[in-house]
């Protein structure tokens, strides 16, 4: 068969090799490998972050919205049985 000796240390540094060419192709397939790719991770960031408080304040907007329905309604009712 094979007479290829490979040591602990040269198989790891194989695989980190190999593995150092898997992300950067992975990167690049995504267009994430040039000199703008930090700028623009952390744009995404930003955006995210931008997108779950835009989310939050809609939950807090349409729960007070709710509140505000059934306090005027109460008024309402409470001043109709007052009229």
């Amino acid at each position: 068969m094979s007479d290829i000796k490979l040591t602990p240390d040269d198989l790891e540094e194989m695989l980190d090799n190999a593995a150092r060419r898997g992300a950067k192709e992975a990167l690049r397939s995504i267009g994430l490998l040039d000199d703008d790719a930090a700028r623009d991770i952390i744009e995404m960031r930003s955006l995210l972050e931008a997108w779950r408080y835009t989310k939050k304040s809609i939950w807090a907007t349409t729960v007070k919205m709710g509140t505000v329905a059934v306090l005027t309604f109460l008024a309402t009712a409470v001043w109709m049985t007052f009229k």
